[in-house]
Parts: structure tokens; sequence; C-alpha cells
């Protein structure tokens, strides 16, 4: 059930720290734990880490395989960790919103380092990459490139780390619980643990929660009686009848007196579309005397303001 967000500028042991998360949760608490990386992200689909990083069209693919990558994995047992930069403020919004419809717990591990002791580390991966050029990467001969080792250029670096990193804040109810570490810090895992396992999520609200299923049988009788509420109150209103308007069709239905008098029949049309799309998202019995009852309590609310 459980979303860790880690979020960090380059080479400031993202990787790192999701492997330490995983390793925490699978041998003292026993839990299955997924990495999403980004990283492997970039290689599945083709790219270049860097040249992905510099076009907007590649990167969006590449968070949009993540998110659903992460939704595909959050389950009830598991805990998923999106390892990358995750540095847009607005999409790490987004997976709120989508772990908060999954009815997931979520916290964010912001790894932070300076940029010159970051820049020197990458610098050593070029050295790295460079002493391996022109040497087989053949599987066979025991030279697989590790993507997370891959270095940035200067522009990408640069870019990621002072340009467009939108820092996360704990007051953002997304970014929150917000765990900042550096390189030479501990992980209070533990409490990383805590606020994912023995906290309740976030309730679902209309933003995030499915519509409810509801059957043909519902849908057919919804729009046939607000119809039917809907054409007597025309014929009503057309007979000039001021009073109280009652329904023979169902029982105990009366809109109350007046209340004709404030409605056309654009007017009606527009409040049944707007009574039908409220219904569909709060109601499944398909009782019509429930349906009527309450499609001409709610126009008796709207038309006496």
């Amino acid at each position: 059930m459980p979303l860790i967000i880690i979020c960090g500028t380059p080479v400031s042991g993202k990787t790192s720290r999701a492997k330490e998360l995983k390793e925490f949760f699978v041998n003292k608490h026993n839990k299955s734990v997924e990495i999403v990386s980004e990283d492997e992200a970039i290689t599945k689909l083709g790219y270049e880490k860097n040249s992905t990083y510099l076009d907007s069209q590649k990167e969006k693919r590449v968070r949009g395989y993540l998110k659903s990558e992460v939704l595909k994995h959050i389950g009830k047992d598991n805990v998923v960790i999106l390892d990358g930069s995750n540095y847009i403020k607005g999409y790490r919004y987004e997976l709120y919103c989508a772990s908060k419809a999954s009815k997931s717990t979520q916290c964010t591990v912001y790894t932070i380092r300076s940029h010159d002791e970051a820049w020197e580390d990458n610098l050593k991966r070029q050295k790295i990459q460079n002493s391996t050029d022109g040497v087989s990467d053949s599987p066979s001969e025991g030279n697989v490139v590790d993507v997370n080792n891959i270095p940035y250029t200067e522009e990408v670096f640069n870019a990621l780390t002072r340009l467009r990193f939108e820092e996360p804040n704990s007051n953002n109810r997304w970014d929150s619980p917000l765990f900042t570490v550096q390189p030479t810090d501990q992980l209070n895992l533990e409490d990383v643990y805590k606020v994912l396992f023995e906290k309740k999520p976030p309730p679902p609200n209309m933003s995030t929660q499915n519509a409810p299923l509801t059957s043909t049988n519902f849908m057919y009788e919804l729009d046939k009686v607000t119809q039917s509420v809907s054409k007597h109150i025309l014929e009503a209103k057309q007979l000039h009848m001021d009073g109280e308007i009652k329904f023979p069709m169902y029982p105990g239905c009366v809109l109350e007196a007046g209340c004709a008098q404030h409605v056309s029949p654009q007017r009606l049309l527009k409040l049944r579309r707007q009574f039908l799309s409220y219904a569909k998202m709060n109601h499944s019995a398909a009782d019509a005397n429930k349906i009527a009852r309450f499609y001409i309590q709610y126009l008796n609310k709207t038309l006496a303001n």
C-alpha cells in the first residue's frame, strides 16, 4: 500500500537511499518492496539519460511511464519506492492524488547534497566511463553498463540542480511527511515505517474517488423518472397552476407552491442535467419513488433560492 517518493538533485544519493529502504522493509519487516527507477525507465523506453532531460516530450513520456508503474504496483501489503529526481512540484502532487485515490499512505524522502560535492562525484563517473570506452559491453564478457552511474553533462547537471528543481516543502500535503537527508545523515527508518504503516491514509475526496458503479436499470430509471417529473412541471406551468404541484405517479412527492413560477424549460433542463450528474455519483438504488423524491427535493431547494 505505501508509496515512498525519493526526490533529489543529481548525484545526491537517491538510489542508495532507495536500496537502504528496500533492505530495511524486506529484512526487518518482511514486506514486499518494488523499486520503480527513473534511470531504468529511461533505458527501457530506448532513450539516453542526458538527451532525455533536454527533450520535454521524452521526459513527459518517462514521467507517464513511471506513474503507470507506480499505480500498477501499489497494493495492500507491498511498499513502492519511486527512485528518481521527481523535481516537479505538480508531478509530485499528481502522485499524491493517485496514491490517495488508492487509499495508500505516502511519504517523501528528500536527498540533498552540496552542488560542488555532487559535481565532483559526477566527474568521477565520467572518468570511469572514459576508462571503459572501447571495451565491449556484452553481458557475456561481464561488462554490463550500470545506468545509475552514467554521468550527467554539465548542462543537464546545472539544469536539474539550479534551474528546474522545485524543492519539496513539508507544508505541502503532497510532500508530507518529509524526511530530508544528506549523504552523511542517518535516515530514521523506523519513523518512515511508522508514518506508512501506523497511520491511516488520507480519505479520498470527490476529485480522487472513482464514481460508484451503477446498474443499467438504475440509469434507465434515473432518466425516465426525471423526464417524467420535468414534463409534469412544465405541463402544470402551461395550465397556470401557481400552487403546489403534486405527482400522482409518485405519491407523497410535492413541488412547493410558487416554484414553478421561477422555472423555464431551459432552466429546468439545466437543473435536470445537474441532478443527473450528482445522482450518478451518489446513488445506486433503482427505486423510482426515491429518485423522484430526491429530484423534487433538489428542485424545491434550488428554485426557492
